[in-house]
């Protein structure tokens, strides 16, 4: 089923900062930052079991299970299996490094057969405190693996992961199923199988001012001839383009700040928001069905709601072609 069926709005809300990444978000705080969202109108939630091994799923369904359950759309991401047993020393996240040290403390597997993925929808639908998921991604099936090794572990999804959620579409379990990633060639592979075929996927910081070349070559142009739809995750590149200093989950580089120094510039001049620029940037391409911000306190979902809602002059969009600072190839807003 097209994501566009499903999914409410072009706004949504992505949570993994509710499994304290960064910093260690209150309880308070965290839970106020639902309630922003549904008030702001918000009604695509997307969370994982990674973020935070568990919280940020515990928190989200804290305040969702207050919620009439047909009144949003709910997705959640297997690969990840969480433990009872707590980690006794760092935890090694590989590349996303302590990304979410102050998380729950429990020990998690990466494992996308069937069993863990069968497992990962059951624990995901105790710790939502829902009874049913509309969308479930496979998420991660890429990271820290190379050559052979990523070769095994795409095998194992394929025949375990894929299957399973392919199974329970058919079922009506859920209503979609995709791939969670942030590098565009485990969904290029997937969009070349004969069999399963997923409904979308959603592509974290691989889609936006600052990255979206790759993605461009060859996994939109796949997409879009086949149908498929893609959620923009980390539209503003892990906080860069909103104000932050990270970049890829760490402290951003000079070149990045160098080139975000250049497109706040090119904003100012036109009188517009970089969040702004950003966001309905990501959301230009004929493939975006929508993109899930992240948000660490109610008051950044106003951001987000005026960001999506801001009038950018298409003079914006022309200088910043004619400037070198998109590519050629990606669509922009207002036919620019």
């Amino acid at each position: 089923m097209s994501l566009k069926n499903i999914l409410p709005g072009k706004l949504g809300f992505g949570t993994a900062p509710l499994g304290n990444m960064f910093r260690a978000i209150p309880d308070a705080e965290a839970l106020a930052t639902v309630e922003a969202a549904w008030d702001q109108g918000v009604r695509y939630f997307d969370t994982a079991p990674f973020y935070g091994a568990g919280l940020s799923e515990e928190r989200l369904g804290e305040v969702l299970s207050t919620k009439p359950r047909d009144e949003y759309v709910l997705s959640t991401k297997v690969g990840r299996v969480i433990l009872d047993e707590l980690e006794e020393g760092a935890r090694d996240l590989g590349e996303k490094g302590g990304l979410f040290e102050h998380g729950n403390p429990n020990k998690m597997l990466h494992v996308w057969t069937a069993e863990a993925t069968e497992r990962s929808v059951e624990d995901s639908l105790k710790r939502l405190g829902t009874d049913r998921l509309d969308i479930v991604w496979v998420h991660d099936i890429a990271q820290d693996f190379h050559g052979d090794q990523w070769l095994a572990k795409f095998e194992e999804a394929r025949t375990g992961a894929f299957r399973v959620l392919s199974r329970l579409r058919d079922e009506g379990v859920i209503k979609a199923w995709g791939l969670g990633v942030n590098k565009t060639e485990p969904i290029e592979l997937t969009l070349a199988l004969d069999e399963p075929q997923p409904d979308g996927f959603l592509l974290a910081g691989r889609y936006t001012l600052l990255d979206h070349d790759h993605a461009l070559q060859r996994l939109l142009p796949m997409a879009q001839e086949q149908g498929v739809d893609m959620v923009v995750g980390g539209p503003y590149s892990s906080g860069i383009l909103a104000g932050g200093t990270h970049f890829e989950y760490q402290q951003a580089p000079a070149h990045i700040i160098e080139r975000v120094t250049e497109l706040k510039a090119l904003a100012a001049k036109h009188g517009v928001s970089i969040k702004a620029a950003a966001l309905q940037f990501s959301l230009a391409h004929p493939v975006t069905a929508a993109a899930v911000p992240g948000a660490t306190k109610p008051g950044r979902i106003a951001e987000d709601v005026a960001a999506l809602n801001e009038t950018v002059p298409a003079a914006f969009w022309q200088e910043l072609r004619a400037a070198g600072l998109v590519s050629p190839a990606a669509p922009l807003p207002n036919n620019a």
